[in-house]
């Protein structure tokens, strides 16, 4: 092999390629130690809407302390999973700025309502935390509960209603999935209904969908107020009709002395169709 000259050249130009790139290499990692590459700064912008909650100041406060390496070494999934923990921020990704920074966008969560009294929902049918003084600055918001696991099934269902009930202009303020799979719902008028459970979902024989039970009811509403009075619960669990309990009627003019009438109370009315 020592008398072949083809086979020492091809070996000698092997070892100054190797050579060259272990040079090179470490010229790199030279380079990609020097302060000019330290992370000094973090850009943070919105993914699709105007931030309203998340704020670069608390992006660097979160990640502070937390994020190790330098431009070229620091972990970006690292770095979106710490920033995914931060309040507000639904979804974070992460990509490198030139020279020395990192650029964050961020998905906020969009508030639908709050859920099972300490948390809230968001449109995605997600529950999250976060400061609920914040979410309830622009007003009140729908209160939404249920068993864990069905906020998704709850902000559906939600939806729903909304569509079910705009003939007589009136929302959902309140919407609650029992644990026995039942739906309570209670409207911006105070009335209160209980729906039952969904015959579609659960298996059950009664041929009426909610939807059903819900058209039946809003077509009689306007002359159940009318002719009977303002309607303060209803009952849509029956088959084939709805029970409702009106309001206690305005006190009537005093009678004469001498005279009796007997007390008004709350009426409960079986309504067929």
């Amino acid at each position: 092999m020592w008398n072949d000259s083809r086979t020492l050249n091809l070996l000698a130009n092997t070892l100054y390629l190797l050579a060259a790139l272990a040079l090179g290499l470490a010229a790199l990692l030279w380079m990609a130690q020097r302060p000019v590459f330290a992370l000094k700064g973090i850009v943070v912008e919105a993914d699709n809407a105007e931030l309203q909650h998340v704020t670069t100041a608390s992006v660097r406060a979160t990640i502070e302390g937390r994020l190790t390496g330098n431009f070229f070494t620091a972990d970006l999934e690292q770095v979106r999973q710490v920033l995914e923990t931060v309040p507000w921020v639904r979804h974070a990704s992460i990509r490198r700025q030139w020279p020395n920074a990192l650029r964050v966008t961020v998905e906020e969560h969009r508030v639908l309502g709050l859920w099972n009294e300490n948390r809230l929902l968001n449109t995605y049918g997600e529950s999250f935390t976060a400061n609920l003084g914040e979410a309830e600055e622009d007003g009140a918001l729908p209160v939404f509960g249920g068993p864990p696991g069905s906020e998704k099934l709850v902000a559906q269902r939600y939806a729903e209603l909304i569509r079910w009930f705009a003939p007589i202009k009136v929302d959902p303020s309140r919407v609650l999935l029992t644990q026995r799979y039942a739906w309570q719902v209670e409207l911006s008028t105070g009335l209160t209904i209980d729906l039952g459970r969904d015959p579609t979902s659960v298996g059950g024989t009664d041929p009426a969908s909610l939807e059903s039970r819900v058209q039946r009811f809003v077509q009689a509403a306007p002359v159940i107020d009318s002719r009977i009075g303002k309607t303060i619960h209803a009952d849509l669990r029956y088959p084939n009709g709805f029970a409702i309990t009106t309001a206690k009627p305005a006190p009537a003019p005093k009678a004469a002395p001498g005279t009796k009438k007997p007390a008004s109370t709350p009426k409960t009315t079986q309504k067929k169709p």
